[in-house]
């Protein structure tokens, strides 16, 4: 019965030629949710500010084992947290400000909150991130001998889907959950910057996740604001043994609760779809199956680009739009699609107990030494014959020249997908205006039947994953990239000729050149501005 409910959410909240999902129709300003969450009276212990010329070469944040580990103390907190959910600037506009940080989040409304456990601060405990401060609120104390892993901690990601309905309607439960999986590869990889081994525990419910940050506390959230729980983490030192799949969530009692969180919105509207598809994929405790792939072989790393790791994590934006002129040659190309292949470079996905199952259809528009066409990267080489059965027949898939036979991408079909691209993500020019575009397609439902309900959530993260690597990558390029969750669903598998539920987009993304709107005026992350933020719907 919940996969049907989960199957049922996502046919409703389809955008097509005849009809977008339900949405709110206008925005309601004056219920605008507040995108910061705050525990008044909970202790705030401010963390320190850094210097990305600190940082090591971005290169070397995906090679395992690559950087040593740091000790696990409060400035290694700090920076774990700074290059990852931390605000990057903000924005002004007329006398509007809002904020950005590491982590993208559709709209820019943040529905995603991380609370960590430790004894590596001054008072053993469960705190919440607080991004515009950096800093960390004690929510609960803790006995310092029961914090989680040994040498390592825990943090725990929720979402609040208010923040995110409250804009998008129906279609936000999609949005939240691929703003878990931005959240998860920026943790992921800000790790890697400090050494250390991130991984979603995967015998961990939805109800111990709630009981260990406090969520079933009447002081956690208000009525139409509802935080649910969504993964726990567990981080090691990159040398430290630790199996993901017999960790065991231990007992860890508070002894004094701290604070009670602010209210987000004067007002609320209810989507019952998004409460039954909540409830649908609401995952119980005890599931410990572990798939990943294993890393192939390679020789030496390159050497790596002169670029630091924290100027490129934090430098990280959306492009508001695209020049329709700049490209980019082939070999660039394959290197990002090297980055987003786990058997290639398993960092950021090693943090995921599943094979992959999400696959880039790409739309290749300037791409020097490519024809234009459709492509398809198969991100697990074992999944190529189901992934080619869910499409149309008559595709190519050949290797495209000079492709590394490490590469499973293949060309689809040749020919101008420029148009293609743009009516299948919803008109915006953006998709046909980047050096190429894709549609982050999931192996669906038989999927779902084998996993669950729950599993649906699984996939959203791990495209949102793909999403975060690829625009760093661009950002390292000198390009921008853009997410966008609004693309006509059927529109976009009929042009890879996906006939049923096997395949399903989840994500579109683009890159290319950008145009910088020059009626922002850019300020710096911290300290933040005095004047409220708000999140101008005609700039995002």
């Amino acid at each position: 019965m919940s996969l049907e409910v989960v199957l049922e959410y996502h046919d409703r909240t389809r955008h097509g030629l005849d009809r977008f999902a339900a949405g709110p129709g206008r925005m309601d300003w004056s219920t605008e949710p507040d995108p910061f969450r705050r525990f008044a009276g909970a202790p705030l212990e401010r963390l320190d500010l850094h210097d990305d010329a600190g940082t090591p070469p971005y290169d070397l944040l995906f090679p395992d084992g690559a950087l040593p580990a740091a000790p696990l103390d409060r400035g290694s907190f700090s920076r774990f947290l700074y290059y990852s959910l931390a605000v990057s600037a903000w924005k002004e506009h007329h006398g509007v400000r809002w904020s950005l940080r590491v982590n993208p989040s559709s709209g820019a409304l943040h529905p995603t909150e991380c609370y960590v456990v430790t004894d590596a601060l001054a008072r053993p405990g469960l705190y919440h991130y607080a991004p515009r401060e950096h800093g960390l609120e004690l929510r609960a104390e803790l006995d310092a001998a029961r914090c989680g892993p040994p040498q390592g901690f825990l943090a725990a990601l929720t979402s609040i889907v208010w923040r995110e309905s409250w804009k998008y309607g129906e279609r936000a439960y999609r949005y939240c959950q691929q703003d878990l999986g931005h959240a998860l590869a920026a943790l992921r990889l800000s790790a890697a910057m400090l050494g250390w081994r991130l991984f979603v525990v995967s015998s961990a419910g939805d109800d111990e996740i709630a009981r260990l940050v406090g969520l079933d506390r009447d002081d956690a959230w208000h009525a139409g604001e509802e935080e649910s729980p969504a993964m726990l983490l567990a981080g090691v030192p990159g040398d430290a043994a630790f199996d993901a799949a017999a960790f065991r969530l231990p007992d860890l009692p508070p002894a004094r609760w701290h604070g009670r969180a602010n209210v987000l919105s004067l007002r609320h509207r209810e989507w019952p779809a998004i409460a039954a598809a909540e409830r649908a994929c609401h995952r119980p405790s005890g599931d410990a199956r572990v798939e990943r792939v294993e890393p192939r072989a390679t020789g030496p790393e390159p050497e790596p680009r002169p670029l630091s790791a924290g100027a490129i994590l934090r430098r990280r934006r959306s492009a508001l739009d695209l020049d329709g002129v700049t490209g980019m040659p082939r070999e660039l190309l394959y290197h990002w699609l090297l980055r987003v292949t786990p058997s290639e470079t398993p960092c950021p996905f090693d943090a995921l107990h599943w094979r992959p199952l999400v696959h880039l259809g790409l739309f290749v528009h300037r791409v020097a030494g490519l024809a234009p066409g459709l492509y398809a990267l198969v991100r697990d080489r074992a999944r190529l014959g189901e992934v080619r059965r869910a499409m149309r027949d008559g595709f190519d898939w050949s290797a495209p020249p000079g492709c590394p036979p490490e590469l499973p991408l293949y060309l689809l079909a040749e020919g101008d997908v420029r148009e293609v691209a743009v009516g299948a993500s919803c008109d915006q020019s953006m998709a046909g205006d980047g050096a190429f575009c894709v549609a982050l397609l999931a192996q669906f439902e038989p999927e779902l039947r084998r996993r669950g309900a729950a599993f649906y959530r699984n996939l959203h993260w791990e495209a949102g994953m793909i999403a975060h690597v690829l625009y760093l990558e661009a950002e390292a390029a000198g390009l921008r990239g853009t997410g966008m969750g609004c693309f006509l669903d059927h529109p976009s598998h009929a042009t890879f000729g996906v006939r049923d539920l096997s395949l399903q987009t989840l994500y579109h993304f683009t890159a290319g050149g950008p145009v910088e709107d020059k009626r922002l005026t850019t300020l710096a992350a911290y300290p933040p501005p005095p004047a409220a933020e708000q999140d101008p719907v005609e700039l995002l």
